[in-house]
């Protein structure tokens, strides 16, 4: 993450001490804004400016405003990417006489504080381009003054509240490009809402009741469904209609070309149906139109021609007569409205029709219980045919290295399993010289830190050969030999994993007087490509991983995680598994950067901890002591912003978004999309996604008992893969990733 724009940051400590010291503002108000301050752990480059400046009287810009009225401030601005990081701090609640707080294209996190329900005059709340998360809150109706709401493109996710809809001066309500979803709140009793913007959620699946005298509608790119209302042609005042990219069905209402203030429709993407003449309508003042991949048939009306005025008219994908923009077929529309089974009088949604729902109900349970038993069947045969020894199909998800002996194992607790031949392209560990390292890293310069851990510096180094290497220096606390050291260098060397930041050697810099070790200098192998939740959560969404790569990278972790538990002997469990320590090399294959590597346990005075003891028992004293299980959990944090696509900062996100998830997962692939990443719903498959879901849910459960085995958690993504793309994904691509 991008370091904060500090002149920015004190240019607006700056302001707020010079507030304070304004005679205008009340003493309470000039607390709330020493609080703020010292949030921001006041800065003493400001010191020169206090007692100086009256911000008050000052010019507005364009990034900073404050307008105060008699003794109160009524208007704070900060916008125009302004680079203040963090939560928002709450004491901005005080400030109780504002009536227009913008707070847009800053880089604040967290959830929105419960403190700014305090500021009961307020009429203008935007916060727009941020990165607030959690639920938009229910508190927002108590703000009875309020009449501008605008938080788009954050990352708030959950359904919009019930109590929106009591905030009767509410003209403008924006909430696009965030991840809410479900049913919209009825908002027919707010009779001055002129604006509403849902673009790009996942609202739905029935058309928002809403008062006729909206202005602007914007709908495009959610789950809407069914048909529209035909009371929208009642909406005299409309001048935006934007209801694209849903998957509406039934009849399309021409009258709406008509309507007396209309200058914008697009209602592409859809199915809409029906039958349109020449001799039809227009508003003169209609600019754009957009008709295309929708179901219609007939001709496009004379007065959508593209002669007329400068009007933009785009119609393509439909059934019309009409050879300027590609048309299907006229028998291919009509196939497709008997295929979604459209009819007239059924398309207004009955809620209140109990036979309706209970037929549904049981209709969606058997098709439950078939897709059960037939994913059972799936299993056991699964399981069948590798207990009889059959040869498995190139489609079937297997690994082509050996499953681990355990006998082998048993005979001898050093030796390493047959998994150990997927670390076999890494050079031979080694002793290395410290004048290599030395050279490697110009002499141990600061410009070659990468960062810095607990125990010492981490280098980046180039050897003599031009092999970039990552070199984590270890000062020990206590002094011993070389030879105390040897059974650690003995584990890590043998440590060597296609899915781990392996080892490649090690050096020991050694006290001049008594020859005791002072400095373990390790040298990992260099992985360029950046963290795994860079690639999912970060940049622009072309950018980011799809929906096969991000199982493949899930499947990389849990492999890496398995050698640890059961690759070599003593397993290393509780390996405190973060997001953040999985790296990505040039081919996306998936690398695990930090685990729980007993000489750093040791020099931390903790014994080993998390290290089983010597021997078979410890792997099973290990996995008695659910300490695997622990790992096991950590990829469920993993799975959960694979699935989610956003940073997941603290235990209290994990419990909301997993119980939103869970919620979700219950009930149909709609639901299941409202949840995760936009960037792949068009790229995965549903059975796919729930599997993923699952085993997500499985890992996460508070129970370690309740969480599936680290070989349970492979196998299932491996499945999910195999869901996704069963004609490329075979047992020598896995053997690859």
């Amino acid at each position: 993450m991008a370091k904060p724009v500090y002149s920015t940051v004190l240019l607006l400590l700056t302001l707020l001490n010079s507030v304070h010291f304004s005679h205008q503002l009340q003493p309470f108000q000039s607390n709330a804004l020493w609080e703020i301050q010292q949030l921001l752990n006041y800065p003493s480059v400001i010191g020169s400016f206090y007692n100086t400046w009256d911000f008050c009287n000052t010019e507005p810009t364009t990034s900073v405003t404050v307008i105060c009225y008699e003794d109160n401030v009524i208007q704070l601005h900060i916008i125009g990417n302004n680079g203040l990081w963090g939560p928002l701090p709450d004491s901005v609640g005080k400030l109780s006489s504002l009536e227009v707080l913008n707070l847009s294209s800053n880089y604040f996190n967290g959830f929105i504080p419960v403190e700014l329900s305090y500021l009961r005059n307020l009429q203008t709340l935007k916060l727009d381009h941020n990165m607030f998360t959690g639920q938009v809150p229910g508190w927002l109706s108590s703000l009875h003054a309020l009449a501008v709401l605008s938080l788009k493109n954050n990352s708030l996710f959950g359904t919009l509240p019930s109590s929106i809809a009591s905030l009767d001066n509410l003209r403008i309500l924006v909430m696009a490009n965030n991840r809410l979803f479900g049913e919209l709140p009825d908002l027919q009793n707010l009779p001055n809402l002129q604006v509403l913007n849902l673009e790009n959620n996942h609202f739905g699946p029935h058309f928002p009741a809403l008062h006729n005298k909206v202005v602007t509608l914007v709908l495009r790119n959610n789950s809407f469904q069914f048909g529209i209302p035909i009371e929208l042609g009642s909406y005299y005042q409309l001048q935006k209609l934007d209801i694209s990219m849903n998957e509406f069905v039934g009849p399309f209402f021409p009258s709406l070309f008509a309507l007396p203030s209309i200058n914008y429709i697009d209602v592409s993407g859809n199915k809409l149906t029906g039958r349109l003449l020449q001799n039809m309508s227009c508003n003169d003042e209609l600019a754009f139109l957009n008709l295309s991949s929708n179901l219609l048939t007939g001709y496009l009306p004379a007065c959508l021609q593209p002669t007329f005025k400068s009007r933009v008219v785009m119609y393509a994908s439909n059934c019309l007569s009409d050879e300027e923009q590609e048309q299907h077929p006229s028998n291919f529309c009509h196939n497709e409205a008997l295929a979604v089974k459209v009819l007239p009088q059924k398309l207004k949604y009955k809620r209140h029709n109990a036979k309706a729902v209970v037929a549904s109900s049981i209709m969606g349970g058997i098709v439950g219980i078939a897709v059960i038993v037939s994913l059972s069947f799936l299993v056991i045969q699964r399981r069948n045919s590798t207990v009889a020894g059959k040869t498995v199909s190139t489609r079937l998800i297997m690994e082509k290295v050996s499953t681990l002996n355990t006998v082998k194992l048993q005979s001898d607790a050093r030796c390493i399993s047959e998994t150990m031949k997927l670390g076999a392209n890494l050079p031979t560990y080694r002793a290395f010289a410290l004048e290599e390292l030395k050279e490697a890293t110009n002499n141990f310069s600061h410009t070659s830190i990468m960062g810095e851990g607990s125990h010492g510096e981490i280098y980046r180094g180039k050897l003599a050969d031009g092999t970039l290497v990552a070199i984590r220096s270890l000062k020990m606390r206590k002094k011993h030999s070389a030879q105390t050291y040897t059974h650690h260098i003995e584990m890590i060397s043998k440590l060597r994993h296609n899915h781990l930041v392996s080892a490649l050697g090690h050096c020991f810099e050694c006290c001049p007087d008594d020859s005791s070790v002072s400095i373990i200098y390790l040298i990992f192998e260099f992985v360029p490509n950046g963290t795994l939740r860079g690639c999912i959560c970060e940049g622009l969404p072309g950018q980011r991983l799809n929906w096969t790569q991000r199982i493949a990278a899930a499947i990389g972790v849990a492999k890496g995680i398995q050698f640890l538990h059961t690759g070599m002997l003593p397993g290393v469990f509780s390996n405190n598994l973060k997001i953040t320590d999985v790296l990505l090399d040039q081919n996306l294959h998936v690398k695990i950067n930090s685990y729980n590597l007993p000489l750093l346990a040791e020099n931390r005075g903790m014994g080993g901890a998390g290290v089983s003891y010597p021997g078979i028992k410890a792997n099973v004293r290990g996995r008695a002591n659910h300490e695997d299980k622990d790992d096991v959990h950590d990829i469920g944090i993993i799975l959960l912003e694979i699935l989610v696509g956003r940073p997941i900062i603290s235990q209290n996100e994990v419990m909301v978004v997993k119980d939103i998830l869970q919620v979700s997962n219950k009930m149909d692939d709609t639901a299941r999309r409202s949840i995760v990443d936009p960037t792949i719903i068009k790229e995965y498959l549903a059975e796919s996604l729930k599997t993923v879901m699952d085993i997500c849910l499985r890992c996460l459960s508070n129970e370690p008992a309740d969480r599936p085995s680290i070989e349970d958690v492979l196998w299932t993504l491996q499945f999910a893969a195999q869901l996704q793309d069963p004609w490329r994904v075979d047992s020598h691509h896995f053997h690859r990733l």
